[in-house]
C-alpha cells in the first residue's frame, strides 16, 4: 500500500505544480490534472492497415473527377504521403508543446489547451471546434492570440485561450445518446466558470461548435459577455427567400450564397447520413483509416477555398492527414458523427434572438458552404462587427488565419468586463 500512496502523492504534487505553471486553480471535486498525448503505440497499427488498403487502379467511372466524391488519384496520393512523409511522432511532439488538461465535468473527461496570456487583463477566448475537424484546427491561432495586440483606436489586447475537445471527439469522453449542444453549453460553460474560475468570457464558434457557443451566449448571458462567429446555427436562406426579406446581395456576396445553394444541391449527403444512421457508418469506417481519410478528407477539400495550402494557407495534405490520423488514432469517429443524430435541431430554419446585449462579431469567408447577410446576423444577436473576406472557406482558422486573428481581436473594442 506504502507505495501507490507514494506514486499518487507524486502525482498529485505534479498535477498542482502544473496548474500553478499557467494560473490555474486546483478543483478537486472537477478532478483537473495535467494531460499529455500519447498515442504512438497505435501508429504501427495504423500505418500497416493504410499499406494493406487495396485501392482499384483506375476509377470505375473515369471522367468524373471529384463530381462524385473524393478522386481516385487525390486518395492515393494522400495513402502514399501518409506512408512515406507523414510524421506523427513530430506532429504529437508540437502538440504536447501546449498545455493540455483534462476535468471531469457531469461524469464526462473533457480534455482541453489551456494558454494564458502575460497580460492581466486578457480576455479568456473559447475557441469551439465541429465535425470534421478537432481542437486541431485553432491550434495555429494560439501563440498569437496570447499576445498582446494593437486593434482599433488603439486599444491593446490579448486572450487566454481555451480550446476544448466536443464531448465525444478526441480526447473528451463520449456522451450519453441523448446528449445535445445545449448540454454541450452548460458543461462548457462549468468549465470556464467553475473550473478555471474565469466570471465572463468570450466565444467563438464554428460549424457544430456554432451549437454550444450560440446557446452560451443566448441562455449564459451572464458569464459570455461576447461571441464571434463564422457559422450560424440557423439554416442560409435561398435567394428567394432573401429577396422576399428586401436583402440584396453584393457581387461577393451573390457568390458565397450560390456556393451555399451548391452544397445544399450536391453537398449534403454526408449531414443526411449523419444525422440518421451514424451508427452504420460509424462502424463501417472505425477501423479503416482510409475510409476515414475518404469520408473526412473530402469534406475539407469541398468545403475549402480552391487555393488552400497557398498563400498563408495552412490547409494542406499534410494537415488533412494529421485530422484524420487524430479520428482514427483518438477512435473517435464513431462518437464525433452521432452529433448530427443527437442534434436533429441542431440548424434551425427558425431565427430566433439572442437574450443578450453583449455584442456578436461575425466573419464571412468567400469559400464557406453556409452565407448569412449581415441582416440575417443581426436578427439572432446584438451585431456589432460583420466582415466578408475573399480568401478561406469553412476552415478559416486554416484556410486564413491572419484574418481570423484580426477579426477575434477586434472582440476587444466591445469587451467591457
Amino acid at each position: 500500500m506504502f507505495v501507490p500512496f507514494i506514486q499518487y502523492l507524486a502525482f498529485a504534487l505534479l498535477s498542482i505544480r502544473g496548474a500553478e505553471c499557467t494560473g490555474l486553480q486546483t478543483t478537486p471535486s472537477f478532478n483537473l490534472r495535467p494531460f499529455s498525448i500519447d498515442l504512438s503505440n497505435r501508429v504501427p497499427t495504423m500505418l500497416s492497415k493504410i499499406n494493406e488498403t487495396q485501392l482499384p487502379d483506375l476509377p470505375e467511372y473515369p471522367g468524373v473527377g471529384s463530381s462524385f466524391g473524393i478522386n481516385l488519384d487525390t486518395l492515393k496520393s494522400f495513402q502514399q504521403e501518409w506512408l512515406t512523409s507523414f510524421n506523427w511522432e513530430k506532429e504529437q511532439s508540437s502538440i504536447n508543446q501546449f498545455n493540455h488538461f483534462e476535468a471531469t465535468i457531469e461524469n464526462l473527461t473533457i480534455h482541453f489547451i489551456h494558454e494564458k496570456s502575460k497580460c492581466p487583463n486578457a480576455i479568456p477566448l473559447l475557441l469551439l471546434h465541429g465535425w470534421p475537424s478537432s481542437f486541431l484546427e485553432f491550434v495555429p491561432l494560439i501563440n498569437q492570440l496570447v499576445q498582446r495586440a494593437n486593434i482599433s483606436y488603439g486599444k491593446s489586447v490579448s486572450f487566454n485561450i481555451i480550446v476544448p475537445s466536443l464531448p465525444g471527439f478526441a480526447f473528451s469522453s463520449p456522451p450519453p445518446a441523448n446528449w445535445t449542444v445545449v448540454d454541450t453549453a452548460r458543461v462548457f460553460n462549468t468549465l470556464m466558470t467553475d473550473v478555471l474560475g474565469y466570471s465572463t468570457f468570450a466565444v467563438h464558434g464554428t460549424d457544430f461548435g456554432v451549437g454550444p457557443a450560440y446557446v452560451l451566449y443566448d441562455q449564459y448571458n451572464k458569464t459570455t459577455r461576447a461571441a464571434h462567429l463564422v457559422f450560424l446555427p440557423f439554416f442560409p436562406l435561398t435567394p428567394t427567400e432573401l429577396q422576399a426579406l428586401n436583402i440584396t446581395l453584393s457581387p461577393l456576396e451573390e457568390f458565397e450564397e450560390q456556393r451555399f445553394i451548391e452544397w445544399d444541391t450536391f453537398g449534403l449527403g454526408y449531414f443526411l447520413e449523419q444525422s440518421t444512421k451514424p451508427n452504420t457508418l460509424g462502424l463501417a469506417l472505425y477501423d479503416n483509416p482510409i475510409g476515414q481519410l475518404a469520408w473526412i478528407g473530402e469534406k475539407y477539400i469541398n468545403g475549402s477555398d480552391p487555393r488552400a495550402g497557398t498563400g498563408g494557407s495552412l490547409l494542406n495534405s499534410n494537415e488533412i492527414l494529421l485530422s484524420v490520423s487524430l479520428y482514427y488514432l483518438s477512435q473517435c469517429f464513431v462518437s464525433s458523427v452521432y452529433i448530427y443524430a443527437q442534434n436533429p435541431g441542431g440548424f434551425s430554419t427558425n431565427y430566433t434572438k439572442a437574450r443578450t446585449d453583449a455584442p456578436l462579431l461575425f466573419s464571412a469567408f468567400k469559400y464557406n458552404i453556409g452565407f448569412w447577410p449581415p441582416a440575417l446576423v443581426a436578427k439572432v444577436g446584438n451585431l456589432v462587427s460583420y466582415r466578408n473576406h475573399y480568401v478561406g472557406g469553412h476552415f478559416p482558422a486554416l484556410e486564413n488565419p491572419s484574418a481570423l486573428i484580426a477579426d477575434l481581436r477586434e472582440i476587444g473594442t466591445y469587451w467591457t468586463d
